[in-house]
């Protein structure tokens, strides 16, 4: 059986579907491959590549890319994790779409331990919702758990 694609949108691809790009290629490898666009490209954020460290997954080799460099394929699934992405994207090309959005650890200001705290919490609530979407044994209509 060939892998399913999965491409994550949000705004900057900086932080949410960066992270998630790299959770599900970390953890769904089997069924999954994964990618990430923004409406606008920006930088993978350093806090979001600690925040991944921190649980064995490197992501420093990814980069900010926007949603033009996908014109012409078609995903599996297509998931928004931020509501701007959700509202302004020109385009889906997937043939199934999800939306789930996910606070911005980005806009956190404040002393690094608090800005690390909020990608660490993005982080865990994002690899808990891929696990249960995507990486379950049992899957439903979305490829994933129940």
């Amino acid at each position: 059986m060939a892998k399913k694609s999965v491409l994550f949108i949000c705004t900057h691809n900086s932080c949410r579907s960066q992270i998630a790009e790299g959770i599900v290629n970390h953890y769904c490898t089997r069924d999954f491959e994964a990618f990430s666009a923004g409406i606008e490209k920006t930088h993978v954020h350093p806090l979001a590549v600690k925040a991944m460290n921190e649980i064995d997954i490197d992501i420093s080799d990814q980069r900010s890319k926007t949603i033009d460099e996908f014109k012409g394929k078609t995903f599996d699934y297509v998931v928004t994790v931020c509501d701007h992405a959700k509202e302004t994207c020109p385009f889906f090309p997937g043939k199934h779409v999800i939306h789930k959005g996910f606070e911005d650890p980005g806009d956190v200001e404040g002393p690094i331990d608090e800005k690390l705290h909020a990608f660490r919490d993005t982080r865990d609530e994002i690899k808990e919702w891929i696990k249960e979407i995507f990486c379950s044994k049992e899957k439903d209509e979305y490829g994933g758990g129940k």
